[in-house]
């Protein structure tokens, strides 16, 4: 039995942190193919500037602001989306916020705000979302983490961890929700041309564009792919780097990106890949 894939006469697509990056890229690429998709970020007039944008496409633009970190707000969103707009069909979990964090000024701001935008946040979205799915017999979760959850990173302690534990959970979920009838994916990018990682001090392998990653994203959601990962060498390389003993992992990294030869004053730079926004 193939797994539930939502098309648009299965009803809306609700994509968390469609302002920008990945997830403004991604609305506009379902809603030309002719879906109609619900938006959700803290920003109203990117989010009217996007509804805009999609005038002329086969499918809409529905603009439901909301913050992923007020869990209220989240259920108001799928309330609003259940009552006045039709049967929600696909969630796209892609809200996030990139921190760069440094051991030698640790700050308690940015692992919090880390987590409750880029795990609770999901989860404030995950269970309305879920709740409505089971009722109708179906439905399809993606959730957008990053290959940053696959090792540690320089500078990633707050976001990897986060991402890390988003790739847990959505491989947790998806025992139970296979048998609900409600088909959960992972979304690992590499390296994507957003406003977060163009504050990277050295260049980024395999970067891509925030139109090639939303293709890609699309393309994986009608496959019948667990996990949705690109570009395919370079994540696969960082997956295999993880399985090597930590002492070479480490030196890897430190070769790779030069950390260890940057004095302390020059690590003010992210070292991560794709930041969801």
């Amino acid at each position: 039995m193939r797994d539930f894939i939502a098309h648009p006469e299965h009803g809306i697509v609700w994509i968390s942190g469609a302002s920008s990056g990945i997830g403004r890229a991604l609305a506009l690429r379902l809603a030309g193919e002719g879906y109609k998709v619900a938006v959700t970020a803290r920003s109203h007039e990117k989010l009217v500037e996007l509804q805009a944008e999609a005038n002329g496409l086969s499918g809409s633009i529905i603009v439901l602001d909301g913050d992923v970190t007020d869990a209220e707000d989240m259920e108001h969103v799928m309330a609003s989306i259940e009552y006045e707009h039709g049967t929600l069909a696909m969630a796209i979990l892609n809200a996030g916020v990139y921190l760069p964090v440094h051991a030698e000024d640790l700050n308690r701001t940015d692992f919090e705000k880390s987590f409750a935008v880029n795990l609770s946040g999901v989860v404030n979205c995950l269970l309305p979302a879920i709740r409505h799915m089971k009722a109708k017999g179906q439905g399809q979760i993606a959730i957008v983490s990053s290959v940053t959850g696959y090792g540690g990173l320089p500078t990633g302690a707050a976001y990897g961890a986060t991402k890390a534990a988003l790739i847990n959970m959505a491989e947790s979920l998806k025992f139970d929700l296979d048998k609900m009838g409600i088909r959960i994916q992972l979304v690992c990018p590499g390296f994507v041309d957003t406003p977060a990682t163009r504050k990277n001090a050295f260049p980024m392998r395999a970067l891509v564009s925030v139109e090639e990653a939303a293709r890609e994203i699309a393309a994986g959601l009608k496959s019948q792919a667990f996990e949705i990962t690109f570009p395919r060498r370079f994540t696969t390389m960082l997956k295999l780097a993880r399985l090597l003993p930590y002492s070479v992992y480490f030196t890897l990294v430190n070769r790779v990106t030069g950390w260890r030869e940057r004095p302390p004053s020059a690590g003010r730079h992210p070292v991560t890949p794709h930041a969801a926004e």
